[in-house]
């Protein structure tokens, strides 16, 4: 388990990013296998999101997930609306509601608003990443009352640009974007280039007048016993591959 250095100090809020030990799942998915969309048994990733709801002290339905798409959509999360929903950030003000963001090389950020006391997740892979899921998900705390200058934010383990090696097709879509994007990549020996996603995440979130920013500088393709990774299992050939969690609560210091 990582945990925040600026998060960690906040009384009101509890989070974890979780390694893969410590639960249920066998094989490939050993062992805290959170990724409820793998092909492992069912019931041992119920079992793994069970032993995470009960470090939270809630109820396992309590425990919000969404279905990530890769998308720049992001849901506010209520009591009343307590399902998982197809984006990939989430955000509420509510007590008792634990949010989670799933990952295996992407980036799980987690957040909290100092001002409003909103907590939120953000699954930012390339692709979201990108597209806005990062400025969206500050459009919508301004929308809910929250000020982007008073997030305290860390930015979880995921793959290292050492290991991110993408193809000129991958390159010349952000160069699209912005000429400036050519700082996140180096031009490596085959002659094709290596990203710098957790980088480019940052630069997202400065971009918006975050100051406060931690970083878990965990690489998960090649912490293999303690992180799950999408291109680490391609590469070993494997079929599928689990999904570690990291979670957010907000306290209720007056119960």
């Amino acid at each position: 388990m990582f945990y925040s250095e600026n998060l960690e100090i906040i009384n009101d809020i509890d989070h974890c990013f979780f390694s893969r030990k410590n639960g249920k799942s066998r094989g490939i998915y050993k062992s805290l296998n959170c990724g409820i969309g793998s092909k492992d048994d069912e019931v041992d990733v119920k079992n793994n999101l069970s032993l995470v709801s009960k470090k939270f002290n809630i109820e396992k339905n309590s425990l919000i997930l969404m279905n990530q798409v890769h998308s720049n959509k992001v849901q506010i999360i209520t009591k009343n609306n307590l399902t998982k929903h197809t984006c990939d950030a989430i955000l509420t003000e509510d007590y008792n509601i634990a949010l989670g963001v799933l990952t295996a090389d992407c980036v799980p950020i987690l957040i909290y608003e100092t001002k409003k006391k909103i907590i939120g997740c953000i699954h930012a892979g390339w692709k979201g990443a990108i597209d806005g899921i990062i400025e969206n998900t500050s459009k919508k705390l301004i929308e809910m009352g929250g000020n982007p200058k008073k997030l305290i934010v860390s930015v979880g383990p995921c793959i290292s640009q050492k290991n991110y090696e993408v193809q000129a097709d991958f390159y010349e879509k952000f160069i699209k974007k912005s000429k400036n994007n050519t700082s996140f990549f180096f031009k490596n020996e085959k002659n094709s280039f290596n990203f710098n996603l957790r980088g480019f995440v940052n630069k997202k979130l400065t971009d918006l007048n975050v100051s406060k920013i931690d970083n878990i500088e965990i690489d998960s393709f090649a912490s293999e016993s303690e992180y799950f990774s999408h291109r680490r299992a391609k590469k070993l050939g494997q079929d599928d591959y689990g999904r570690c969690i990291s979670v957010i609560k907000k306290i209720n210091l007056q119960n």
